[in-house]
C-alpha cells in the first residue's frame, strides 16, 4: 500500500520544493502544496511539482460566494489535482458548486475548524462550542453538499468518521511523540490519527525542516 503520508511543502522556492520532494518521495503518497507555494509559483510550479509522479494535494483552501468558487476551480481543472481543499464553512451551495467544477477523480474536502483554532478563538468569530461541535456540524453539511470527505484534527477524526463513515478524511497537525506542536493547537502522532480514523495525514515541518527529511518520513512511515 501507499503511504498515507502526505508531505506539507510550504516554501515559496520551486528548487527547494522540488528538492524536498526529491528526497522524500519513495516514503510519502503525496505532496500538499498550499497558499505560499501557490502564490509564488502558481500553475506551472504546481505542473513541475507533478512531474515528480507523485499524487497533488492542492492546499488553497477555497471559500468566497459559491459562482467564484466553482470559477476559480474550472482554471485548475488542466492540473487535475488528487485532492483539492474549500473551507466547509461557505455553505452549501458554494460545496455543491465546487465539487460541480472539480476535474473527475479529484477528491473535494471541506475544511471543517483550523487545527491553529480552539474554543476561544471560535467564541472571538461567533461561533459557539467547542471545535468537536464545530467539525460535527460541518462534516455534516459537507457530506450533505456532495463533497468527498473533510478536513480535521486528530481528535476530531474518530466522530467526523462515524457521521460519515466510507468519508475521506484528511488530518493535518499531525506530529511525532519526539516533535514540537508548533502554532498547531491541536495535534495527534500519526498512528494515534489513522487509528482515529484518517484516510491520509499531513506532516510538513517534521519532515521538511529535517536535517535528513528523507530519514524523518520512513521513520514517521515505520510507526504506521
Amino acid at each position: 500500500m501507499k503511504s498515507p503520508i502526505f508531505v506539507a511543502i510550504d516554501t515559496p522556492d520551486l528548487e527547494r520544493a522540488k528538492a524536498i520532494a526529491a528526497q522524500v518521495r519513495n516514503h510519502v503518497g503525496g505532496l500538499k502544496l498550499g497558499l505560499e507555494f501557490f502564490a509564488a509559483n502558481g500553475r506551472h510550479g504546481v505542473k513541475e511539482m507533478a512531474e515528480l509522479g507523485l499524487p497533488i494535494f492542492l492546499d488553497l483552501k477555497f471559500h468566497d460566494i459559491p459562482n467564484t468558487v466553482g470559477k476559480a476551480i474550472q482554471a485548475l481543472r488542466p492540473l487535475k489535482p488528487a485532492i483539492l481543499t474549500v473551507h466547509a464553512a461557505g455553505g452549501r451551495a458554494m460545496l455543491e458548486d465546487a465539487k460541480a467544477a472539480a476535474p473527475q477523480g479529484t477528491k473535494v474536502v471541506g475544511v471543517t475548524v483550523l487545527t491553529s483554532l480552539d474554543q476561544g478563538d471560535l467564541a472571538s468569530i461567533g461561533v459557539g462550542g467547542d471545535p468537536h461541535a464545530q467539525v460535527e456540524r460541518l462534516t455534516t453539511l459537507a457530506r450533505e453538499g456532495g463533497l468527498d470527505g473533510v478536513v480535521c484534527s486528530g481528535g476530531e477524526v474518530a466522530a467526523a468518521r462515524a457521521l460519515w463513515p466510507d468519508g475521506f478524511f484528511v488530518v493535518p497537525g499531525v506530529r511525532p511523540s519526539n516533535s514540537h506542536a508548533g502554532d498547531q493547537k491541536r495535534v495527534m502522532t500519526p498512528r494515534a490519527a489513522l487509528d482515529a480514523g484518517a484516510s491520509i495525514l499531513v506532516v510538513g515541518r517534521p519532515i521538511t525542516q529535517a536535517s535528513d527529511p528523507d530519514k524523518a518520513a520512513r521513520a514517521i512511515e515505520a510507526t504506521l
